[in-house]
């Protein structure tokens, strides 16, 4: 047996156990992990930097370092959304359905884990905790499997919660970490099979491509986010420069970020030099159609956008604009190029907010708010394993309820079947 089966062995023996384990004793190693974690601010944060130091010598941009990064109020942050999932009620043992059938069958829908969650994702190691968490709460084991430029944070931080969980009386296996980070290590966690109950990943576009297309176990896509600002002819223009600067800049590098601004035609002359001010203020780089580009002539400087730009997730202070002439129009670009995780539409009419809902495909659609909503905390869901944007089994940010099946208990008195 390999080291990763192995690994995934008690992980899986782990979840066992996790299953039949009440909310209260969970709740409790939850409180644990928040205090180790805080206890802990100092080693993980040593951790952490010796990856930020790794992270600068290789090259990792600005924004790439601003998700590998920890501070005390980012680990004391990570504790806080522990600690919150503890005031959510327990997602396992909840009767979904109950039924009677007409020879007197009693037949119960019931929440029960998942099993064994495995993660794959990169160098964000608020991550490790979050995920591990919000298994812990929903009754499963977790399998995680960092990226290498945060290894030496998820390993001081899983260190912590697995001490954290013995305290409880819980196995420290309900939390596992792969410490090898060669890729062959991440394509043998994909054919897992007989350990992993499904298979999660969460980072850019490559990692999630590799996972969909070459997992043997199940997975749940989450997205990547190429998402939109639709500046409606209706709209208000300071809300509008409002929304986009805040989809844009106040973390670039997360999937909810905005990546393209479409602008109507008919308010793009007084609207796109005042929201590309804004945009550039916060240090942004523009990618403009050469209507846009021309419009901004004299306002910023731009670089002409290529096809490519349409379809990049840039996940930095980079974004793409684009005139449109109608709503319609709007609506195809998103259909062509988005990637069904979050849309927006700013605008001042209600029947156009209420088709631009109706008519975007994607897991979050917005009128007049900007996609960094798109996330468990914001939702009220507590901590999230991710933002699912495909369509089974579920879809948008996945919480508790999200990391759990369902089983059917029936109780007779002796029936048979004819």
């Amino acid at each position: 047996m390999s080291d990763l089966q192995a690994l995934a062995s008690q992980v899986k023996s782990a979840a066992k156990v996790l299953a039949l384990t009440e909310a209260t004793q969970k709740n409790n190693a939850l409180h644990a992990i928040a205090k180790a974690l805080r206890a802990g601010c100092t080693q993980i944060l040593a951790a952490n930097e010796a990856d930020l130091e790794n992270a600068r010598q290789n090259g990792m941009s600005s924004a790439m370092l601003d998700r590998l990064k920890l501070n005390e109020a980012r680990v004391d942050s990570m504790a806080d959304g522990v600690e919150a999932l503890c005031e959510l009620p327990d997602p396992v043992g909840i009767e979904l359905a109950s039924f009677s059938r007409p020879n007197g069958l009693l037949i119960r829908k019931v929440s029960v884990p998942l099993g064994v969650v495995g993660i794959i994702y990169e160098a964000r190691p608020n991550v490790t905790a979050d995920a591990a968490a919000i298994c812990l709460k929903s009754g499963n084991a977790v399998l995680l499997r960092g990226g290498k430029e945060a290894i030496h944070s998820n390993t001081a931080i899983v260190e912590c919660m697995q001490k954290a969980i013995k305290t409880e009386g819980l196995p420290a296996d309900c939390i596992g970490l792969v410490t090898d980070t060669t890729r062959a290590s991440s394509e043998a966690m994909m054919r897992l099979n007989g350990y992993l109950d499904v298979l999660i990943p969460r980072g850019g576009a490559g990692l999630i491509r590799a996972v969909v297309q070459n997992a043997t176990v199940p997975v749940i896509e989450t997205g990547t986010g190429n998402c939109h600002i639709y500046v409606d002819k209706t709209a208000d223009i300071d809300m509008a420069a409002s929304i986009t600067y805040n989809a844009k800049v106040s973390r670039p590098s997360v999937c909810n970020a905005a990546e393209t601004l479409l602008v109507h035609s008919g308010i793009a002359e007084r609207a796109l030099p005042v929201i590309a001010k804004k945009l550039i203020s916060g240090g942004v780089t523009l990618h403009t159609c050469a209507r846009a580009q021309a419009i901004l002539a004299g306002v910023c400087d731009t670089i002409p956008a290529t096809e490519s730009d349409w379809q990049t997730e840039y996940l930095d202070y980079e974004m793409a604009v684009k005139i449109v002439d109608s709503f319609a129009e709007a609506v195809a670009h998103i259909g062509q190029y988005g990637t069904s995780h979050s849309e927006c539409i700013v605008t001042s009419d209600p029947a156009r907010g209420a088709r631009f809902q109706r008519e975007v495909d994607a897991a979050a659609v917005y009128v007049n708010a900007s996609t960094r909503f798109t996330d468990g905390g914001q939702f009220g869901f507590g901590a999230e394993i991710g933002i699912s944007t495909q369509k089974l089994h579920a879809r948008g940010p996945m919480g508790l309820r999200e990391l759990t099946s369902y089983r059917y208990l029936i109780d007779g008195n002796g029936q048979i079947r004819e």
